[in-house]
C-alpha cells in the first residue's frame, strides 16, 4: 500500500466520530515505517475526529535545565511483549457473522493487515461471557469431575474454532 485511506467519519450524535467501515469503503493506514535514530512518530486520535494521524518530530538536546528529563536506557528490559491483540467472544462473533463477506473482509484486514492495526494476538474465551446469548460452559453435568460430558458448544464450532 502506497498510503492510508482517509476515515468515513460518521457522527451519530453523542458527541465524538466514528469511522465507518462498509462492504464498499474502509479506512486504512499509511504503513509503518521505523523514525530515523533521533526522531519519532506520533499517532493522535481524538474525539473531535482524529483517528491515528501521524507527525513526526526530532528529539532536541536542551542545554538550559529542562523541566522534564526522559532517559531512555535500550540495554534494559523490563517485560517482553509477544504482540498487540483483542478478544473475540460470542457477542463479537454474532456482530462479525451478521456482516456482509466483503465487510467482514475489510473488518479483518482492518485488524490484523498491515494496512490496519497489524494484531498478531486473539484472545477466545472458554465458553460464554458476559454478552454471550445464553450462558453455557464445557462440562454441563453436575458432578462430571472426569469431564467425561465434555463438548465444545454450537457457538465454538460455528464462530470461534
Amino acid at each position: 500500500a502506497s498510503g492510508g485511506r482517509p476515515c468515513d467519519a460518521k457522527d451519530f450524535g453523542h458527541g465524538s466520530l466514528v469511522c465507518v467501515c462498509s462492504a464498499t469503503y474502509c479506512d486504512t493506514l499509511e504503513p509503518v515505517e521505523l523514525p530515523a535514530p533521533g526522531s519519532y512518530l506520533k499517532y493522535v486520535s481524538s474525539k473531535a475526529g482524529k483517528r491515528l494521524e501521524h507527525s513526526q518530530g526530532s528529539f532536541q538536546h536542551n542545554t538550559r535545565s529542562p523541566d522534564f528529563h526522559l532517559t531512555l536506557d535500550t540495554a534494559q528490559r523490563y517485560q517482553k511483549v509477544k504482540g498487540f491483540g483483542g478478544s473475540v467472544t460470542d457477542s463479537a462473533a454474532i456482530n462479525i457473522q451478521s456482516l456482509s463477506k466483503e465487510a467482514q473482509n475489510h473488518l479483518i484486514r482492518s485488524y490484523f493487515s498491515e494496512e490496519g492495526i497489524e494484531y498478531n494476538l486473539v484472545r477466545v474465551p472458554m465458553a460464554s461471557t458476559d454478552f454471550s446469548i445464553r450462558l453455557y460452559t464445557y462440562a454441563d453435568a453436575e458432578n462430571d469431575f472426569e469431564l467425561k460430558h465434555f463438548n465444545l458448544t454450537e457457538e465454538d464450532t460455528r464462530m470461534k474454532v
